[in-house]
């Protein structure tokens, strides 16, 4: 794939997944319950003592994230694809953790969670991509 059409995929997948973490973070502040693939799984893990992080809610870190990595993406030069690739690699590891909490902790899966983790998981992939892929100290003509 080209530099150009990973910047672009890059772009797509992080909107999917603002929307999920937006959605996720509506819901929470909203005190409901998310409409759920899975019977009860969204509710027992937003409800959980893992739904928050030193009191602010994983679904916020997580439309912060989502934002931050789309915000990076605005621009194409080094600085830019080196934040990109860390806020998804620290946004797949926190994801990782989740899931594993999600599997082993709560014995409940998230579709929404799920989905936004394989969103990150594609970041990675993605932004990696693009570093690896790009001349050193150049921008990348889109």
């Amino acid at each position: 794939m080209s530099p150009r059409g990973l910047r672009a995929a890059s772009i797509a997948v992080a909107a999917v997944g603002l929307a999920v973490a937006a959605y996720l973070t509506i819901v929470h502040y909203a005190g409901g319950t998310p409409v759920c693939a899975v019977t009860h799984g969204c509710e027992v893990v937003q409800k959980s003592a893992y739904s928050e992080l030193a009191g602010v809610p994983v679904a916020l870190l997580g439309l912060i994230t989502y934002g931050a990595i789309l915000a990076s993406l605005i621009r194409d030069d080094e600085p830019a694809r080196t934040a990109c690739a860390f806020l998804a690699l620290a946004g797949f590891g926190f994801s990782a953790w989740l899931t594993w909490v999600e599997v082993s902790r709560l014995d409940a899966v998230c579709s929404w969670c799920v989905a936004s983790a394989i969103c990150m998981t594609l970041l990675a992939g993605l932004s990696v991509a693009r570093v690896l892929r790009a001349p050193a100290g150049q921008a990348v003509t889109t």
